[in-house]
């Protein structure tokens, strides 16, 4: 095989961007990745378009229709009398998105003249790759340059081995052929919350086991509270303060239950579920991945050690997304992937690392970028805060979907808009428009005079952004001491 200009070894979200981007730049490239499909043929995508973020969004976009005509069309005057889920169908859906958007991978691949290579790649000293396809056939490609995105995987925890369709990872969760009566999910984080509220809406009685004492730490402490209100308002049990410490698998066939053993404040319970969900995080990405001698070193955490655009410590070689320091998200997967692929071509490319958005994919959705209040008081920085909430937009009252409010905070003294934080409807939506006015260094002055459409939800980033100085049309402004 003809020598590379770049050599990417993972094909997800940050990989496949990375590529595609250094083709575009005219740098011969060739793109390693070793998923299968249930039918055995390679795809790429990763884990975002394989069993991530596509295929869960997909579910939760099928529950929340199903959750919605079956509870709140009547107040639309809408009647429907003995609605079903057919859960099969909506796991058919799924898999019918997850291979239109492989499918289209494949071809930007194509047309924009990138090398697929389906199998196992492995750095080796000198930025040689060692490529296995799935035949078990090697040999090793020459590049002048490669990027690792390899990505992450689920964390395991010895005290809930996974048990094949009782205890499962966020994979498994996608895959339930009918809604578990008794759903546990471990961990309170964004996987774990989005799925147990996917079988929530679904019928199951869900019960999600938090080691944390707070809810939603990495989140504004108000809109946790908030979050959590609604969560305990749809019916999901969310218990904190409780540490797993074993799990016994009891039954055969449809009568398998798991007895989850925790403790808590009051001391060692137990509790008994149809199906487990472990949702306690993500790990890096690395087994066999690296020689020996490659020069690449890992982290005390089990990281690729990067510096901020993303170099290794081996001349030539980039790792990026979740392989390397920062937040596990798809998006900051693809940034790093252009700038690196942009750097390698001559070009000057960096990412803003503090205007990267987060977003939870529950109902109401939850998104934030920036600072939170929590930090910068813990910090002792002086700041200003303009919030707003849906009940008094007029777009979510017409649209009966009004939990939850806006929060925007600016430097007391520069107004500088230094973070954002939403709870509610197309909370990842609104939370961008904020991202944006960041990214230019705007002001709440300058977000508020922006003129909004009405009625939109958007006006509520609006208002809030005129409340961070008390210019709030549309609600009382706060005296300020």
């Amino acid at each position: 095989m003809d020598k590379f200009d770049v050599i990417v070894i993972g094909g997800g979200p940050g990989g496949y961007v990375a590529a595609i981007r250094a083709a575009q730049l005219g740098l011969k490239t060739a793109c390693i990745d070793k998923w299968l499909n249930a039918d055995g043929k390679g795809v790429f995508g990763g884990t975002c378009l394989n069993v991530g973020c596509i295929p869960s969004k997909a579910l939760l976009d099928s529950s929340y229709k199903y959750e919605e005509a079956k509870h709140n069309y009547d107040i639309h005057g809408i009647s429907i009398k003995d609605i079903k889920m057919d859960v099969p169908a909506m796991l058919s859906r799924k898999e019918t998105i997850v291979k239109n958007l492989t499918q289209g991978v494949a071809g930007l691949f194509k047309a924009n003249g990138v090398t697929p290579l389906e199998g196992f790649g492995k750095l080796l000293a000198g930025k040689k790759v060692e490529f296995t396809n799935h035949a078990g056939k090697t040999e090793i490609l020459e590049t002048e340059n490669v990027i690792i995105a390899t990505g992450s995987v689920p964390v395991e925890i010895p005290p809930a081995p996974l048990t094949e369709g009782v205890i499962v990872d966020s994979s498994g969760a996608l895959e339930f052929t009918e809604a578990p009566k008794r759903l546990g999910v471990i961990g309170a984080g964004v996987i774990g919350l989005e799925l147990g509220s996917v079988w929530n809406r679904l019928g199951s009685e869900v019960t999600v086991l938090e080691a944390q004492d707070k809810f939603l730490h990495l989140v504004d402490s108000q809109i946790g509270k908030e979050a959590a209100k609604q969560f305990k308002n749809q019916g999901m049990n969310i218990m904190l303060g409780a540490r797993l410490t074993g799990t016994e698998v009891k039954g055969k066939g449809k009568k398998q239950e798991v007895i989850v053993s925790y403790t808590d404040s009051e001391g060692d319970k137990t509790i008994t579920f149809d199906k487990l969900i472990v949702a306690v995080g993500r790990r890096p990405y690395t087994e066999n991945l690296l020689s020996g001698d490659c020069g690449v070193n890992l982290d005390e955490r089990g990281f690729i050690f990067v510096n901020s655009r993303c170099a290794t410590d081996a001349p030539g070689v980039y790792a990026i997304g979740d392989v390397v320091r920062g937040p596990m998200l798809a998006h900051k997967s693809s940034e790093e992937g252009v700038m690196v692929a942009e750097r390698i071509a001559g070009h000057k490319a960096q990412v803003n690392y503090d205007c990267i958005p987060s977003v939870i994919y529950t109902h109401p959705e939850i998104a934030w970028v920036g600072k939170s209040e929590d930090e910068l008081k813990a910090a002792g920085d002086k700041y200003n805060v303009g919030t707003f909430p849906f009940a008094a937009v007029g777009r979510a009252m017409a649209a009966n979907d009004t939990a939850g409010f806006v929060k925007i905070i600016a430097d007391a003294e520069t107004d500088t808009i230094l973070g954002a934080s939403v709870i509610g409807p197309s909370a990842g939506d609104l939370v961008q428009q904020v991202v944006i006015a960041m990214e230019f260094g705007s002001s709440a002055e300058d977000l508020g005079m922006m003129v909004f459409s009405h009625p939109t939800l958007s006006e509520a980033v609006h208002e809030a952004a005129l409340g961070v100085n008390n210019h709030a049309i549309h609600k009382q402004n706060r005296k300020r001491k």
